[in-house]
């Protein structure tokens, strides 16, 4: 199989036009569309349109209800842009190909968890559950090991405020990936125990979600693709080595930002935000949590990742969310990039 991604810019959050005009010219199939992750401006009301307008437009292509079409197709709406973020989605195609590699390439698989009853979420059930769902979408996406996984994208729920539906989420693929010992999660370690987390996987939660959507992000050597997927944690928001580190890890070794034939190469970068999780950064005081926009500390956080990221990589529509609850130590930053291969390979 052929596994791609196509980055879309939004004009506003009910923007689909990109995807539109791939569908018309026939670059894309609609049918080979199996995800979409966004991020878009705006509250989630704002999410709920951008979704409904993926909805109304492959509902005529694909002849299916708008209900068939956000069960079929993982949509995540990553909400609320700050500082130089660009609202914009990605789309995840996959199509078949005669084209064979001996190089493990690119690929993602999807999952969701079943409908989550009320009592079910930000529990063990949950853990278990999205547990579940990253092993089948690990499964699907064609990998066969655990260390070829680079990224777990996880659209759940939003209960509880989101925080407790996140941080079982965030363990359950923690279970998955075996960086978590099932055994070790007791009904108090949610969303409290944070020496417990993923270095791999990001969680957004939403009212316009009923289950938990998993994307799976990893290498196979099942995959034809041109594309490859590295990960890396950032310790703190402006540790530049560990940013290094993600991009080495697919071959990438330049300093202090990428060369503009290898910012060509990038097709998208997927960053989880924790800055906002601890009240000081290299033992100086921040004001995320006190300071006038500090309702908005995620928003502040993903816009500092953003920034870093993107001076590094020379673009600001990167996907970046923000999230503490078990997505990584402290403080961290998650970051997994995808880039195009050439000739001369990653570099």
């Amino acid at each position: 199989m052929n596994y791609q991604l196509i980055r879309c810019d939004m004009q506003d959050p009910g923007d689909v036009s990109g995807m539109r005009r791939l569908l018309e010219d026939k670059v894309i199939e609609a049918s080979e569309i199996k995800a979409i992750i966004a991020q878009t401006e705006g509250d989630g009301y704002a999410r709920g349109y951008a979704t409904l307008s993926f909805q109304v437009l492959l509902s005529k292509y694909l002849n299916m209800s708008h209900q068939e079409i956000f069960d079929q197709i993982p949509m995540m709406m990553i909400g609320k842009t700050g500082g130089l973020m660009t609202p914009h989605y990605t789309l995840f195609i996959k199509k078949e190909t005669e084209i064979q590699t001996d190089e493990k390439r690119f690929a993602f698989g999807i999952a969701s968890t079943p409908i989550l009853k009320k009592e079910q979420i930000g529990t063990l059930q949950q853990v278990d559950l999205v547990a579940n769902a990253v092993r089948e979408a690990i499964a699907d996406a064609g990998i066969d090991s655990l260390s070829d996984v680079k990224c777990v994208e996880v659209k759940c729920p939003w209960g509880d405020g989101g925080v407790m539906s996140k941080a079982a989420s965030a363990l359950g693929s923690a279970v998955a990936l075996e960086e978590v010992n099932r055994s070790m999660i007791k009904e108090d370690s949610i969303n409290q125990n944070h020496n417990l987390y993923s270095k791999k996987t990001s969680v957004s939660a939403g009212q316009e979600q009923t289950s938990a959507r998993v994307i799976v992000m990893g290498n196979t050597k099942a995959s034809s693709s041109d594309l490859l997927i590295g990960s890396g944690v950032m310790e703190d928001a402006l540790d530049l080595e560990g940013l290094y580190h993600a991009f080495e890890d697919i071959g990438i070794n330049q300093k202090g930002y990428l060369k503009k034939e290898v910012q060509d190469q990038v097709v998208q970068v997927f960053v989880n935000a924790g800055a906002d999780a601890i009240s000081a950064i290299r033992e100086r005081r921040h004001t995320m949590h006190s300071d006038a926009l500090a309702m908005h500390a995620g928003i502040v956080a993903k816009a500092v990742a953003n920034a870093v990221v993107g001076s590094y990589i020379g673009e600001t529509r990167i996907l970046c969310s923000a999230g503490s609850e078990h997505q990584g130590p402290q403080g961290a930053n998650l970051v997994a990039p995808v880039i195009r291969m050439t000739n001369k390979g990653a570099v």
